[in-house]
């Protein structure tokens, strides 16, 4: 149900927009991000003016749906704000092994997520080294071994870039509220139906249709131990 203060509609509408952006709820905010974007120039103004007034402050998924508006614009004065502003993307790239995750962010903000899904496993891959890289998936004991940096820089974007829906630390509360069962778990998050599991790629969700902590799959197919390592990391606590 849209609220009562959210004036949808012309240009004249912009400014009476701009306080619940500024102030509303999140749920508020999510209805006006939209409508500013299809008030034209004006509308995006708004937007880039709330995204540079928070850009010290760590990126929400609010900031990440703001920037994934400008990022899709054709309005060059949008790509060029974001260009001069946040060269990188909105989420600082932290690695401790200096492997690049601007790919990721760029898929994510184009909402790619069945490739941003299948680059994440490659650079999880790349952070467990040569051989992993070889063999395309993941031990557990890599897995326990990644910096917690790269694993929240990892996460970060996901929990961002989808409306706070995807993401590791999405599974890991979800896992923990379902008493860590296993099986509860991949229903909730639809990677199995009764005893079926979804097969990959087709049956999966690649919007923000999906289930909450739908994404990222992470290896998905090779059991419970990589998810546990995962979802048990320190860069959680």
């Amino acid at each position: 149900m849209t609220d009562p203060m959210i004036v949808s509609g012309t240009t004249s509408n912009i400014e009476s927009l701009r306080q619940p952006l500024v102030a509303g709820s999140l749920q508020i905010q999510q209805q006006v991000i939209p409508q500013l974007a299809n008030l034209g120039e004006g509308g995006l103004d708004v937007l880039m003016e709330f995204l540079y007034e928070r850009r010290k402050n760590p990126a929400t998924w609010v900031d990440g749906k703001v920037y994934q508006v400008l990022y899709t614009s054709d309005s060059p004065k949008a790509k060029e704000f974001l260009q001069n502003n946040f060269p990188s993307g909105i989420v600082p790239l932290k690695s401790d092994c200096n492997i690049d995750y601007s790919p990721i962010q760029k898929l994510l903000a184009a909402q790619d997520f069945q490739a941003a899904d299948r680059i994440t496993i490659q650079k999880m891959c790349e952070l467990a080294g040569p051989t992993a890289i070889q063999r395309k998936w993941l031990y557990f004991t890599e897995v326990e071994n990644f910096p917690a940096t790269d694993l929240q820089t990892l996460n970060t974007l996901w929990v961002v870039h989808s409306e706070g829906k995807f993401g590791f630390s999405v599974q890991r509360e979800i896992w923990l509220s379902l008493g860590k069962n296993w099986d509860n778990l991949w229903e909730k998050i639809g990677w199995k139906k009764g005893n079926n599991w979804t097969r990959y790629p087709n049956e999966f969700t690649w919007n923000l249709s999906a289930p909450k902590g739908h994404l990222p799959l992470s290896n998905q197919l090779r059991g419970v131990r990589v998810m546990a390592s995962l979802l048990s990391h320190s860069a959680w606590s």
